[in-house]
């Protein structure tokens, strides 16, 4: 159940919040899972090591993550609207640098470490706010915001292709700067909450006693921007502590598809125009699968950590039998499969997490989880490019991307069963219900 706000107006302007953060998600997220289109481009261009290229997706990713406690604590000091267009101006610069193409360290330091945080410092406050901006229809405008992503990479994909193929990857990367600079209007159009709230407050002082009119309009103005301490107090919860584990070997596994399933692709002899269209499927797949995951989820009828862990075991096994494909069609269906399963465990990971804390701790639970999980995320794509080059085939980097998932699925069962054994001590532990000592009690009871 989501925490209630009586702020919240779960409709009205935040529907255009909504539309701006679902913007916000497709000029970030989708760019990142899209940008191994570059990569075959790139590893020619500066005559490097696939392990060396995939660093520029690597710092991307980890810089994300380690942005997204920074970008909270600027939203709580100043507005979400302008760390939003601090994000695009971030993002824009990340680009237009890369194009220049000095060097790989360059590369690194523009579409890696600034493209990233660029992307954090947009992605966060955009999915904060709508949380903000809605109470009871809370879920719902969350997995609106949440499909930009999906949404976007479906046409991003052909449309970097086209791009590459036209102005080459450096003329393209400019111009996708140009297109991320959206990301400073999506950021307008991001009101703060708490204006409107004074208005609010001031109709509700009537209604509140004379004693405690103040006090009740000071509550509703802060409430909306207020903020509790961060517990780092989490990282000593063995529940939690497995989760990050879970969470840091999904994150090495995760960003491992995109980024070689192109380079894949032309080592089958696909030809280009087709390889684009692979991303597009995964897009198109992972957004069914967050709708219908979350659909079900809803209805309560299995526990949301058994359902991930489903859902890894499904996605790791669609990763270790990719490899097996030999041309478009079975690439293009073993990809449908992973794009579905990634879809359905993005649905639920946010939810297991709240599970696991409780309400209570999710927002500190929720940042030093992604601080935790963007070692994964850093790791990852370089190890996997390592293995592909020591191999010699890129399929390596998918076995070793669906081995590690099945190793993070251990943790999950292992959380499991901590979370049963606690739950029965507690009912063992718990009191029994008192009884009323004198009879005229239990008569004033029944009355």
């Amino acid at each position: 159940m989501p925490a209630k706000d009586s702020n919240a107006p779960d409709g009205g302007y935040g529907w255009v919040v909504v539309v701006s953060a679902f913007m916000v998600m497709g000029l970030t997220a989708a760019v990142l899972k899209t940008f191994g289109l570059f990569f075959v481009e790139i590893q020619q261009h500066f005559d490097e090591l696939a392990s060396n290229t995939s660093w520029i997706t690597s710092v991307a990713i980890a810089t994300f993550h380690l942005g997204a406690p920074v970008a909270s604590s600027l939203c709580v000091r100043y507005t979400h609207r302008a760390v939003v267009i601090t994000g695009g101006l971030l993002a824009f610069s990340g680009m237009a640098l890369g194009f220049l193409g000095l060097s790989m360290v360059w590369m690194y330091a523009t579409t890696g470490f600034l493209q990233g945080l660029g992307i954090s410092f947009s992605w966060t406050p955009a999915i904060s706010i709508v949380s903000h901006y809605f109470s009871k229809r809370r879920a719902l405008a969350n997995a609106i915001a949440s499909t930009g992503e999906c949404a976007f990479a479906f046409t991003f994909g052909p449309f970097f292709q086209w791009l590459i193929s036209q102005y080459g990857w450096k003329g393209a990367l400019l111009i996708i700067g140009g297109i991320q600079l959206n990301i400073c209007v999506c950021g307008v159009l991001m009101r703060p909450l708490a204006s409107s709230c004074l208005f609010e407050a001031s109709h509700s002082e009537t209604e509140t006693p004379p004693g405690n009119g103040a006090s009740r309009i000071d509550k509703e103005v802060k409430s909306p921007i207020t903020h509790k301490t961060f517990n780092w107090m989490l990282a000593r919860r063995p529940e939690f502590v497995f989760y990050a584990i879970f969470g840091i070997l999904a994150a090495m596994s995760f960003f491992v598809p995109p980024l070689f399933l192109v380079p894949l692709s032309h080592s089958l002899g696909i030809d280009e125009s087709w390889t684009a269209s692979l991303l597009s499927i995964l897009a198109m797949v992972d957004f069914a699968g967050r709708l219908l995951c979350g659909w079900y989820a809803n209805l309560h009828v299995t526990k949301t950590v058994h359902l991930l862990t489903m859902t890894i075991v499904l996605i790791s096994t669609s990763l270790l039998l990719l490899p097996l494909a030999n041309n478009y069609l079975s690439l293009a269906i073993f990809t449908g499969f992973y794009g579905f399963f990634f879809g359905t465990t993005v649905a639920v990971h946010i939810t297991v997490l709240a599970d696991v804390v409780g309400m209570s701790d999710f927002d500190s639970a929720l940042g030093l989880f992604m601080l935790i999980r963007s070692t994964g995320g850093f790791v990852g794509p370089p190890l996997a490019g390592l293995i592909v080059d020591m191999v010699g085939d890129y399929k390596a980097g998918f076995y070793m991307a669906g081995a590690t998932l099945v190793l993070s699925a251990g943790f999950l069962v292992t959380l499991d069963q901590i979370q049963q054994r606690k739950g029965r001590v507690s009912q063992t532990n718990k009191p029994e219900k008192p009884t009323l000592p004198y009879p005229s009690l239990h008569l004033l009871k029944l009355q």
